[in-house]
């Protein structure tokens, strides 16, 4: 009962416990690998707009398997994000679009104009 009451003010124990592995494993990236995780793990947090934490937990897990594949593999970061990182990110992104606030805006926006059509 207290666990459940402390979840709801502190967030997910879960969620914690997956952020923690995440960052070790991010740590154990070779260091040009971990700079570009890094660096679009920062550009996920301001573009992102993923509100979820179980949405932004996998999100980001499912970017260290990509790029810890990669690094296995000795492929290079530019053979993973093209030319644009800016493009690739964006794209990653949207695979995750329905932990993002702006879906509620939309939905909320939606209603008031269908209730306001029924009012007429």
């Amino acid at each position: 009962m207290a666990a459940r009451w402390i979840e709801l003010i502190t967030g997910s124990f879960e969620d914690k416990k997956r952020w923690r592995q995440y960052k070790t494993r991010k740590e154990e990236l070779p260091t040009s690998y971990r700079t570009a995780i890094e660096g679009i793990e920062r550009y996920f947090m301001y573009a992102g707009s993923i509100v979820k934490g179980d949405v932004l937990m996998q999100m980001l897990e499912d970017l260290a398997d990509l790029i810890e594949g990669a690094a296995a593999d000795g492929t290079p970061i530019r053979d993973i994000v093209g030319e644009d990182p800016v493009e690739f990110a964006d794209t990653f992104i949207q695979n995750y679009s329905d932990g993002q606030w702006i879906n509620k805006e939309h939905k909320r926006l939606t209603d008031a104009i269908d209730q306001s059509a029924d009012e007429a």
